[in-house]
């Protein structure tokens, strides 16, 4: 049960992450302005990138625990 609540933050967060990373539509893309598709992440992006993959991780890894878990 409390895994469940877990993943469903997480996933929940993932989502927002992932929305503020995108680079066409993305908030920081508006709020940056135009950017290059080679330049290097500085700043609130790179933070933003770099705990998007965090969050990736931990949601695959909550899955794989809850399926053996359950199993």
């Amino acid at each position: 049960m409390v895994l469940d609540i877990i993943q469903i933050i997480v996933s929940v967060l993932l989502i927002i992450f992932v929305i503020l990373s995108s680079r066409h539509g993305g908030l920081l893309g508006s709020l940056g302005g135009e950017s290059t598709p080679y330049q290097t992440k500085r700043g609130v992006e790179k933070h933003v990138f770099i705990f998007t993959i965090i969050l990736a991780i931990l949601f695959l890894g909550l899955g794989v625990a809850q399926f053996i878990l359950a199993g």
